[in-house]
């Protein structure tokens, strides 16, 4: 996201920055120097993850609203797990902690199996199977269908969880009833979505997730610590470099090469030593900052919470999942990737951020976070005042578009944790 022109970067990058008109990142920054002193002494010290304001739903606290959550996702996993080949009925999910259930959308009859699993995970969590118009699949086809045939008019779209159609954003009122003619299913259009491919600042190895990088002036932060090909590896966005190029901190330090990308994922890899460990800092303060383990993965509903750690706007939290599956549109497709939006209306994320972790608090110790994805985009028709390390001189909104764990695994078959 919002990247200073290189004269390394391939003509096919510096092409698409031009489409999508991105801003310069590190404006007002300068140019990166060499180092000329050792790296600080990385911060030894945890901290916690915490969302801010009220609890919804009357939980007591954000901790019980959590775990909740938690019971949540990982009974979606048991039944995304367990859905025939080409999913069947299957529509969506919805956690809605607030109702203290999960809602699974089917067309038709769910299975016996499915039948058997939700009741068997009933005894741990409220489940709800509601019926759905159309099934996740034909819902998926008829997205691509359409975004492919109005590329110049779609800047996203998404199936709807609950299997009634689709939702798609468009730039402008006007491109709206021309978008969706001839559509195939319900279409619901939002105008004025303008997604833009969106430390900390003298990190050192081995390497740690929400710290600043670039090739070679900070424009990106690094997302999570992987392991791929067995060989450790730094996952952020494809959208901040090539491959072969030279990923660097703000000092000048080499962090490593490029190796792998994959564009329509918005994922790529760093070679690198890394550690299984993310910057943070306190909400709205960036006066004090520590580390948290990262315990493990999540997958992405709608309905979960999830806090963001960009290098440049630091830590936000209370951004709630509103959309999953959903295709982007920032003047090429970027598929599978899931929208939120900060409940006050406040930062999430902007400019500098892409690539940086997208978390879930461990609701049983606020030290540790579970990785969901990382940045990708922001939209430019939510602008808020930005946070963070450079409050001035960027673009920052309050609703984003992230690459959820599932595109690195899609993208890059194997890559785990380390």
């Amino acid at each position: 996201m919002n990247i200073r022109p290189s004269s390394r970067r391939s003509p096919r990058l510096r092409r698409l920055a031009l489409v999508v008109g991105l801003m310069l990142a590190a404006a007002g920054m300068g140019t990166a120097q060499a180092a000329s002193a050792p790296d600080p002494v990385k911060p030894r010290t945890t901290g916690s993850v915490e969302h801010t304001g009220p609890v919804p739903g009357g939980y007591a606290s954000w901790k019980d609203l959590l775990l909740d959550q938690q019971k949540m996702v990982r009974a979606a996993d048991r039944i995304t797990a367990a859905l025939p080949g080409d999913g069947g009925g299957y529509a969506g999910l919805v956690a809605a902690p607030e109702s203290r259930e999960l809602r699974v959308y089917w067309k038709g009859r769910p299975p016996k199996a499915i039948d058997d699993l939700v009741g068997r995970l009933r005894r741990e969590v409220a489940i709800s199977v509601l019926p759905a118009r159309y099934s996740a699949r034909e819902l998926e086809g008829e997205a691509n269908r359409l975004i492919r045939a109005n590329r110049d008019l779609i800047t996203s779209i998404e199936p709807l969880q609950d299997g009634s159609g689709l939702n798609a954003t468009t730039a402008s009122a006007g491109a709206t009833r021309t978008a969706i003619s001839g559509a195939a299913v319900p279409v619901s259009v939002e105008p004025g979505v303008r997604p833009k491919v969106a430390s900390r600042w003298d990190d050192s190895p081995p390497w740690w997730g929400g710290s600043v990088w670039g090739t070679p002036s900070p424009a990106c932060t690094t997302g999570f610590a992987v392991t791929y090909q067995g060989v450790s590896k730094m996952l952020s966005s494809a959208h901040c470099a090539s491959v072969g190029q030279t990923a660097a901190d703000p000092t000048g330090q080499v962090i490593g090469t490029v190796t792998h990308s994959n564009a329509s994922r918005d994922v790529l890899l760093i070679g690198t030593s890394a550690g299984s460990q993310v910057f943070n800092n306190p909400v709205n303060s960036v006066a004090t900052e520590f580390n948290n383990a990262v315990i493990g993965t999540t997958s992405s509903v709608v309905g979960q919470y999830v806090c963001t750690s960009g290098g440049f706007s630091g830590t936000n939290c209370t951004i709630r999942i509103t959309a999953v599956n959903v295709t982007i549109n920032v003047g090429w497709l970027i598929q599978g990737t899931v929208r939120a939006e900060q409940q006050s209306f406040t930062n999430a994320a902007g400019g500098g951020d892409s690539g940086g972790p997208v978390e879930v608090t461990n609701p049983s110790n606020t030290n540790q976070v579970y990785a969901a994805g990382i940045i990708t985009a922001t939209d430019y028709g939510t602008q808020v005042p930005c946070t963070g390390y450079r409050p001035t001189g960027r673009v920052c909104t309050w609703r984003i578009y992230y690459s959820p764990w599932s595109n690195a695994t899609t993208a890059f078959p194997g890559i785990t944790l380390p």
